[in-house]
């Protein structure tokens, strides 16, 4: 496992959706000198990763030790005849570490791409040095356009600028916030820290963009991006990603962007590499309730593929 920590690893965040509802189930295994923990939650009747729709990715924490996922997998089994898991990364080992844990302590495990994580490699280059390998739709639109809005990029979290964001998200395409209290409340945490990076794009002193970063440990997280369609013309979002990307390169000197979970057509103009994410599916076969899952898999892998028209 990586040493640097998400913020999706911190004890906080998992704080955060135990505020919002969540009734966590941490298993915790320890050996001499290692500990790992599996944060899990009780839902749709069995154990599942304690995630909600702003987590990028999930996996062990402060350890991903065989035997202590081991030993861990072997305790759920008089918990929950299932265990699901996911968005898990392998880039890491996380992924191969729980499917093979889980193997060995015998669950019938099932693991399979579930989402798309596209990743920036900053590799040293100066942002001038990212920007020229751009498509150049993109650097024409940024040429044409970047004068037609203000932007700040504040680092510290402000009331007002928040109202902003909130503002433009509510009135922008995006689908309805899956929960601001807790969006807002992260959001402060963040800037209280120093990891906050909010960007605003005004068009004669109305907020017509918004996007929420954050940085730590080399690393740059986009959260949340909007703009308002009535002012699409003005292209704002492309002008505020330049801006971040800029800050975030040559300013925070990050090594990676992070552009979370989705496949936007959109986020491969931006990004380089696009990395799996996991759902690994656990069943215990010594329970019965397990049965009809396991008769599923079965069938699917004998199904005869599609043929092709």
């Amino acid at each position: 496992m990586e040493d640097a920590l998400s913020p999706f690893d911190r004890m906080e965040w998992f704080a955060h959706l135990a505020v919002a509802g969540a009734e966590p189930c941490v298993a915790i295994a320890a050996g001499p000198l290692q500990t790992a923990a599996l944060p899990l939650v009780r839902a749709n009747g069995r154990l599942e990763s304690l995630v909600n729709w702003y987590s990028f990715s999930w996996r062990p924490l402060f350890s991903d030790d065989p035997e202590l996922l081991q030993h861990i997998a072997a305790g759920l089994r008089g918990k929950s005849h299932r265990v699901t898991m996911w968005p898990v990364p392998d880039e890491d080992g996380s992924a191969s570490s729980i499917e093979l844990a889980f193997r060995n302590a015998g669950w019938k495990v099932s693991r399979e791409r579930c989402d798309h994580n596209h990743v920036l490699p900053v590799n040293g280059r100066s942002f001038a040095e990212y920007w020229a390998g751009r498509p150049g739709r993109m650097r024409t639109t940024l040429k044409r356009k970047a004068k037609k809005v203000e932007w700040e990029i504040l680092t510290r979290f402000d009331k007002a600028a928040w109202s902003e964001y909130e503002a433009v998200y509510n009135h922008s395409w995006k689908p309805e916030e899956g929960d601001p209290v807790l969006l807002k409340a992260f959001a402060q945490q963040e800037g209280d820290a120093g990891r906050l990076r909010l960007a605003i794009a005004r068009k004669d002193g109305e907020a017509v963009a918004a996007q929420f970063w954050t940085v730590e440990t080399g690393m740059a997280y986009i959260h949340k991006l909007a703009h308002l369609e009535e002012h699409k013309n003005l292209s704002a979002g492309t002008t505020l990603s330049a801006a971040l990307f800029e800050h975030v390169i040559d300013k925070d000197r990050v090594d990676l962007v992070d552009f979370g979970t989705g496949d936007d057509p959109y986020k491969r103009d931006w990004m380089e590499v696009d990395r799996p994410r996991y759902r690994i599916d656990c069943l215990d076969p010594r329970q019965g309730a397990s049965w009809p899952a396991l008769i599923k898999r079965a069938i699917r892998r004998v199904a005869p593929a599609p043929r092709q028209s």
